[in-house]
């Protein structure tokens, strides 16, 4: 028995099974739609102004202040602990919600669920240290789906529950708590892992290829400065330090994984591809997450939950699908994107802008809904286009490095535009006057992106030219 026990959890598909189980439930939040209604609302009687102001701020904070130690401790205590403080940092959050009252309170529900936003890191990473090289590729496709599954099941049962079945926001916050807590539950039910990406590596099998060189092989202009022949090198030679780790201190052994973090970076960013594509993920990341941060205020203004038909879940469980679409329809598409790639951000950031300009101008609460479906459409498109332009260029290791720093980079530029443009110590601005500032922001990452795409298709252009000179004189 205990034999055909310890086959099954080495088996890939029972951490399969159980990361994607804990997933669905973490993602499972019929609630998370209704927010600002159930603030704003009988339950707990806050003003729009309290709950933009004062209280939605604190995710921001908390997120950032909690995101660099949590990605190490993350990887250093190998994943789950890491997912069982997230199940945890849930459950406290929809206690909070559904019994305490007033802003204090309000606000350390928005610290614990930055927490829990810190250690997300945690699920996608997981399952790369559990299954073999092999079907990372199958169960990254898994964990993702059942993801945007179970958000857009979560949207439209809620939106079902309070449109149909008249469902109060309160019943509905106790189904997420049921979800969350379930989450937590098949938390327990995870192998523990005996490796991880920086701190616990293990020695690199030469019989079977590394996953990064069968994805960077499909890059069609050759290795950058941080492509296969810079970081395949390094991720081959980068355990051998960690594998002799065991005969030196902790301390020293720490020390000497910061380090090599610290150069890994500074070898990615010195290609110039991947710090453009880093620059808009940082910069439209900021602005993306702001936007959903607040787009809710902005519908419960434009049309008061208390007077009119709510439709936030339906809205959301559209945008999930059309992200997910637009994020599918990329893997069909044939571009040079080392010629057209900044042109195309370029265009859709300003299609992003565009959309908010029109939530700002217009009080019909349809618009706002539409304008949000084209502005989350864009941005997943270009954020899938990001992600692979990043990733193909680089081994596991090192692209979840960026992934990490890149999403750090922009809390640091959200923050910012927190403090400045919300927090009710800064400008405190009304949420409308709040979304031209966005609409604007958006139109800079546009004009950016523009200029930098005709000067690098006019120096293509003017280097082929040249070659064919250099060939007809010859």
């Amino acid at each position: 028995m205990d034999c055909w026990k310890g086959a099954v959890c080495r088996s890939w598909i029972y951490p399969t099974l159980i990361i994607c189980a804990n997933g669905f439930f973490s993602a499972m939040k019929p609630s998370e739609s209704f927010l600002t209604p159930y603030l704003t609302g009988p339950d707990k009687n806050l003003t729009i102004e309290e709950v933009t102001n004062q209280i939605f701020p604190v995710w921001t904070y908390s997120y950032l202040a909690l995101l660099f130690p949590v990605f190490l401790i993350t990887d250093y205590a190998r994943y789950k602990p890491v997912l069982l403080l997230q199940g945890i940092s849930f459950i406290i959050t929809w206690l909070l919600l559904l019994f305490a009252h007033g802003v204090l309170a309000m606000q350390m529900v928005e610290f614990f669920y930055g927490m829990a936003t810190a250690t997300e890191v945690a699920y996608y990473a997981y399952i790369y240290s559990v299954v073999s090289p092999d079907h990372y590729q199958r169960v990254t496709s898994y964990c993702r789906s059942i993801t945007l599954v179970a958000a857009t099941v979560a949207a439209v049962l809620g939106q079902l529950l309070v449109s149909l079945a008249d469902v109060s926001y309160f019943h509905l916050n106790a189904i997420t708590l049921a979800s969350v807590s379930l989450a937590f539950l098949c938390s327990f039910f995870l192998p523990m892992p005996q490796k991880s990406m920086f701190f616990h590596r293990k020695d690199v099998s030469p019989t079977p290829p590394a996953p990064h060189k069968a994805v960077a092989s499909v890059g069609p202009d050759g290795p950058s400065s941080c492509q296969e022949d810079k970081g395949s090198l390094s991720a081959e030679r980068g355990p051998t330090p960690e594998a002799q780790a065991d005969n030196a201190k902790p301390q020293n052994h720490a020390l000497r994984v910061l380090v090599q973090l610290s150069k890994d970076l500074r070898d990615c960013y010195s290609s110039r591809k991947l710090l453009y594509w880093s620059l808009w993920w940082a910069l439209a990341t900021a602005g993306f997450n702001q936007v959903l941060n607040y787009i809710q205020v902005l519908w419960d203004f434009r049309a008061p939950s208390h007077s009119s038909a709510v439709y936030n879940g339906a809205v959301e469980a559209i945008a999930t699908f059309l992200g997910s679409a637009t994020s599918m329809a990329v893997g069909y598409t044939k571009v040079n994107w080392d010629l057209s790639g900044e042109l195309v951000l370029g265009i859709f950031s300003a299609m992003d802008a565009g959309s908010l300009f029109l939530m700002y101008f217009t009080d019909n609460i349809w618009a706002c809904y539409a304008g949000y479906l084209a502005f989350k459409a864009c941005y997943m498109l270009l954020i899938t286009i990001a992600t692979f332009q990043i990733a193909v260029s680089l081994s596991m290791e090192r692209y979840a490095l960026m992934f990490g720093f890149n999403n750090f980079v922009a809390l640091v530029i959200q923050t910012i535009l927190t403090v400045v443009v919300v927090d009710s110590k800064g400008l405190g601005l009304d949420i409308s006057t709040q979304f031209l500032i966005y609409g604007s922001y958006f139109a800079s990452i546009a004009g950016i992106f523009l200029i930098r795409s005709v000067y690098t298709i006019i120096s293509i252009k003017r280097r082929n030219n040249s070659v064919v000179d250099e060939g007809t004189d010859r």
